[in-house]
């Protein structure tokens, strides 16, 4: 089918990969949770097959697209190594083996390895993994913590109230998903996946008849100015017969093909809405440690028009994760989500919890909240949307994993049928809303815009959909405005004076920033674009109080006089913790988020600490 090539240009790939995983170790991470033997398991496999030209059959060729850019032919490109973007290779390659089928299957990861972009701590439901591997117990997965409680809590400034837990968290684990990542993809090498960390898909590139044909990685050894530096590396056009995308929430790739194919009017027609969630991971004292604990609270900091709550999830070895999620369709400008997460570490409920603790890492991603409402088409000519691209995440249970590694598992079956026996991929959403994500989104689909009337009114309907209606209700609400179509004016609103961070539990930016292990290469093109350079300072800092300089959970938009005293924005992009908040938020729309040089970014790889 493809034409042989020498394996240099996959060679490349490879001594990039391996450069970019050992640069990514951190003070708090082992090799891998394998073990030091094992810690290039996403490379070794690579190094002694790729010496034999003949193993494979791909073409090298010149990309029409651009000039001499290098281009391998797969079956399948896989972009994003999360949960739903592994479960689909493992699928893939799983349903070759019981057809004895032999289809070729890449993945690519802007991460500097597997994980590196997946912060710890996960209450995990097993429901998808038990069916992709249904001794997973036996083939040691990185799941050994099962919750033990399962508390919910209505936060006053100084009190908590117990309420009834509607998470129903008995049969679940608390993990690291940052190491089942790993996991994972051990499993799909071993399977003949070959995976590529620290190369950022930049581009989808697309045939004649306007149809994905792949995707290609970004320029590597680019300046801030544009010229080309010593190491300049021209980027990869990786050609798929099927393309999937699985970046993640709000993938940059994934929002232009969503936009240039109409894919959310063709599916269930509403927009996306978003929170942030910011998080820690912290190793407390022992005696106040309760491995499998699980607690979820409501209400204060908050104000009761904006939704949002936290998390702390009781991993093993001291270690907890402790969460803070705000609604991205707050109305208040001076909102500050990251210092609204100090504020809730001082309630006299938490702060004893994590006093004499410390933090071991930091980082901030934004969550898919729309659910059933907001789930666009997810077929496009070429490939398939899948995981939180697509937005399967279930905002009532806190949990998206299990219906990302589903929704891989089931364009695997599809995109397999359409490779081997003809069939269309289209299948694909079919299946799914025949399969189980269907039937838990749609449940718990009035759940969210619930709370577009309020905090109160939002646990009374919540309560009435879960303990009577079950699910069933004749009527499916609507969300509220783009979240941001929501940001108020300035002028509606007083400055919020939050209180200073103490160093023991609360703590400054910088601070955290740093235990983000966050990396950019200063000497590089900005990530984050402004469409109009002028809207800043016209628009944003008059009507809205700069808000970027506050909804950012890493300083890395701040307002800075100039020298005739006037305030411009500065944007810091080397700070950027991916979580594409700013994407979301800008009331104009006027950043556009695009990806950095290929290991770019947080370096989230907490593991169990050995002592």
């Amino acid at each position: 089918m493809y034409r042989f090539i020498k394996s240099s240009t996959k060679f490349k790939l490879l001594c990039r990969s391996k450069t970019l995983y050992r640069s990514a170790q951190s003070p708090y991470s082992p090799n891998s949770i394998l073990g030091k033997e094992d810690s290039s398991f996403i490379h070794k496999s690579k190094l002694e097959s790729w010496n034999q030209s003949s193993v494979r059959s791909y073409s090298r060729s010149s990309s029409s697209e651009s000039d001499s850019r290098e281009a391998i032919n797969y079956d399948v490109v896989i972009v994003g190594g999360g949960p739903a973007g592994l479960s689909a290779a493992i699928k893939l390659k799983q349903l070759c083996q019981q057809k004895d089928a032999d289809l070729s299957v890449c993945v690519v990861e802007k991460g500097a390895e597997l994980g590196a972009h997946i912060l710890s701590g996960n209450v995990f439901e097993p429901r998808a993994l038990d069916e992709l591997f249904p001794h997973w117990k036996q083939e040691e997965a990185p799941i050994d913590v099962p919750v033990t409680s399962d508390d919910f809590w209505l936060l006053s400034k100084n009190r908590a109230f117990s309420l009834p837990s509607p998470f129903h968290n008995k049969g679940n684990y608390v993990i690291s998903l940052s190491q089942l990542v790993r996991w994972l993809g051990q499993k799909a090498e071993e399977l003949g996946v070959e995976i590529y960390p620290g190369f950022a898909a930049s581009e989808i590139l697309f045939n004649e008849h306007n149809e994905v044909t792949g995707i290609a990685t970004n320029d590597m050894g680019v300046a801030k100015d544009g010229s080309r530096k010593e190491n300049y590396q021209r980027g990869v056009a990786l050609k798929g017969r099927v393309t999937l995308l699985a970046e993640g929430c709000r993938g940059s790739l994934s929002e232009k093909v969503i936009k240039k194919y109409n894919l959310r009017e063709k599916g269930q027609g509403q927009h996306q809405t978003y929170a942030l969630g910011i998080k820690e991971v912290w190793e407390i004292d022992v005696e106040k440690h309760q491995p499998g604990s699980v607690l979820h609270t409501l209400g204060w900091p908050l104000d009761q028009k904006t939704y949002g709550g936290s998390f702390l999830y009781h991993m093993k070895d001291r270690q907890v994760a402790v969460g803070f999620v705000v609604a991205l369709n707050y109305h208040n400008p001076f909102l500050n989500p990251y210092e609204e997460y100090q504020r809730f570490k001082r309630h006299p409920a938490i702060r004893p919890l994590l006093e004499g603790g410390i933090v071991l890492q930091y980082g901030a991603r934004c969550l898919n909240e729309g659910g059933y409402q907001s789930i666009p088409y997810p077929v496009f000519p070429g490939g398939a949307i899948i995981g939180c691209s697509a937005g399967f995440l279930n905002v009532p249970k806190i949990k998206g994993t299990h219906t990302a590694m589903k929704s891989g598992m089931l364009v695997a079956e599809s995109v397999f049928s359409t490779l081997q026996e003809g069939l269309k991929i289209e299948k694909f959403w079919d299946n799914l809303r025949s399969s189980w994500i269907w039937e838990e989104l749609y449940t718990a689909r009035n759940y969210r815009p619930a709370f577009e009337y309020g905090l109160y009114p939002g646990l009374a309907i919540s309560a009435v959909e879960h303990y009577i209606l079950k699910g069933r209700s004749p009527v499916t609400l609507k969300h509220g405005k783009p979240d941001h179509e929501a940001t108020s004016e300035a002028q509606v609103f007083s400055p919020i004076e939050y209180p200073k961070p103490d160093g023991a539990v609360t703590f400054d930016v910088p601070t955290s920033l740093y235990r983000s292990n966050t990396n950019h290469d200063h000497d590089q093109p900005s990530h984050l674009l402004l469409k109009d350079p002028t809207v800043p300072e016209n628009v944003n800092l008059p009507k809205y109080a700069g808000p970027e300089a506050r909804y950012c959970p890493a300083r890395v938009y701040e307002y800075i006089p100039d020298e005739t005293g006037d305030l411009k924005l500065q944007i810091n992009a080397q700070n950027c913790l991916h979580c594409k908040a700013c994407s979301i938020k800008d009331p104009r729309q006027n950043i556009e988020w695009t990806v950095p040089e290929g290991g770019g970014g947080p370096g989230y790889t907490i593991m169990p600490r050995y002592f």
